[in-house]
């Protein structure tokens, strides 16, 4: 990567990614709510990916507004 990109571009991409994140964690929550009944193991797998996304997201929080966010556990 040796783009130079400026602060307002950076956040954007910040944005974009936390949006992704965000679709994801929804996806996966979803589909662990699907299979909890039918597949236990897909379910706890889909558990793992949504919980991967649930951190990716607090970071890209963190980085946008530092200290505004509680560290949870």
């Amino acid at each position: 990567m040796t783009d130079v990109v400026d602060s307002d571009e950076l956040l954007r991409r910040i944005q974009r990614a936390r949006e992704c994140a965000a679709q994801e964690e929804r996806t996966w929550r979803a589909r662990s709510e699907e299979l909890d009944a039918t597949d236990p193991q897909g379910a706890r797998d889909a558990t793992v990916r949504r919980m991967s996304y649930e951190a990716v997201l607090r970071v890209l929080d963190e980085i946008v507004s530092p200290g505004r966010h509680a560290p949870e556990g």
